[in-house]
């Protein structure tokens, strides 16, 4: 990965309240892979631009990396306080009994003993374990029923557009043994796009980053020290740094892996280098192994392809338009800055197809269409925007998210309103001026 430092360049004129502004950037390398998975997306977790994207919108099964949801949903209930990590969860005797089958990712629990939210949690996160994701669910909702009317709810709350949760695992409802959720179909699948996949991925790590903390452990035993039910739960993410695998990539901390015959091998991943922190997302890839090499052919094109550039720094004026007009100002001039830096990922061979225009807000302006006082240091006046005049789509992973392609102008001093005896003389020295002239 390459990171550069330039400066704004700030070398445009003021026309009609906007400012056309040029700036370079440093050249990257590497060319766009191609992924053989039938949906794939690549973003940038700081700016939400995405970098590589193929079949992002199609439905797909998700398998297990439904069970990011689920962990959306017991965060939540933990930091709401309906659940408490070291809460007690009973486990039914049909729990129990699929827990037990050993055809799918669990770890054995037991009718007759009580196990806390954290050690359920870890189960489900690490181990993928199914019984233990479906008592969480009834530990927050009373029911998987009622689970999943919440995982529908949520995603719709997250700004996801299409999105189908028939249970809580992501197991295809036949396995459940007759035990799916009320209300849904026997053979009901889990379905989401790449894209959606990838927003639920971002809400999870973003408001609960600690989940982080939890999906890059390579292993823990559960019940440790229980004679009878003390298991190594290995985390089913070969591409963590630490696993010793050899899909192993530096930085890799989560986040979870899918597999069923209809989703195929799957897997919603995230890496941080040198402080970039990058999300994927591949669906329906040929086999297990394949989900990891998929996915470090988008980490390398990420790193290699792209620059990370602080285009715009906190601060920063411009040399030749440094200043604005406040006519009625006690001072009739006020000087401009850069409220907030900003930094993004820049493809290869792009950074002369780039250029910025700041646009001065219609609310500090006054009917004249001039800045008007007072005006107080650090008032946001307008803002400045990157604009992309190349043939590569221009793309965020949400609509909102194409905000973060801007920072605010803010006043670098307090402007306060001059009285009107000195707007009146002002007024006088106009009028003579241009008769004068």
């Amino acid at each position: 990965m390459k990171n550069h430092k330039s400066g704004f360049k700030w070398t445009s004129i003021f026309i009609a309240a906007v400012l056309f502004v040029g700036w370079t950037t440093a050249p990257a390398q590497g060319q766009a892979p191609d992924v053989e998975a039938e949906g794939a997306i690549l973003i940038d977790v700081e700016s939400g631009k995405i970098l590589y994207n193929d079949n992002i919108d199609t439905m797909l099964p998700m398998a297990s990396m439904a069970k990011m949801m689920t962990e959306y949903l017991v965060n939540e209930a933990v930091e709401e306080g309906e659940l408490n990590w070291d809460d007690e969860v009973m486990i039914s005797q049909e729990l129990a009994d699929l827990s037990h089958n050993q055809q799918l990712s669990n770890v054995f629990l037991r009718e007759d003993v009580p196990y806390t939210v954290q050690e359920l949690y870890e189960a489900m996160a690490i181990y993928s374990a199914n019984a233990a994701t479906i008592a969480l669910a009834e530990a927050v909702a009373g029911s998987e029923t009622a689970f999943v009317e919440r995982m529908n709810e949520k995603a719709a709350e997250l700004g996801i557009e299409e999105y189908q949760f028939v249970n809580s695992t992501g197991l295809n409802n036949s396995d459940m043994q007759g035990n799916h959720p009320e209300g849904t179909p026997a053979d009901g699948e889990n379905m989401m796009t790449p894209r959606g996949t990838a927003q639920l991925a971002y809400h999870l790590i973003q408001e609960y980053p600690e989940v982080l903390d939890v999906t890059g452990t390579e292993q823990m035993l559960f019940r440790e020290g229980d004679e009878l039910d003390e298991i190594t739960m290995r985390n089913w993410n070969e591409m963590l740094a630490g696993s010793g695998s050899p899909y192993a990539y530096e930085g890799v901390d989560g986040i979870k892996t899918g597999q069923t015959a209809a989703a195929g091998a799957a897997f919603t991943g995230t890496v941080e280098q040198d402080g970039t922190r990058l999300l994927s997302v591949v669906m329906r890839t040929a086999d297990i192994e394949a989900r990891f090499n998929e996915t470090e052919k988008l980490y390398d094109y990420g790193f290699e392809a792209y620059s990370w550039e602080e285009v715009i720094s906190e601060g920063e004026q411009n040399e030749e338009i440094s200043e604005l007009p406040v006519p009625n100002g006690k001072e009739q001039e006020v000087s401009i800055e850069a409220g907030s830096h900003l930094t993004m990922p820049i493809l290869e061979d792009e950074q002369d197809l780039y250029t910025t225009s700041v646009t001065i807000s219609e609310d500090v302006l006054d009917e004249d269409g001039a800045l008007s006082a007072p005006l107080e240091a650090g008032e946001e006046i307008g803002y400045i925007e990157l604009d992309y005049e190349g043939e590569h789509e221009k793309s965020y992973l949400t609509d909102n998210m194409e905000k973060s392609a801007t920072v605010p102008i803010i006043a670098s001093e307090d402007i306060d309103r001059a009285n009107w005896f000195v707007l009146s003389m002002r007024g006088v020295g106009d009028f003579l001026s241009g008769l004068w002239g």
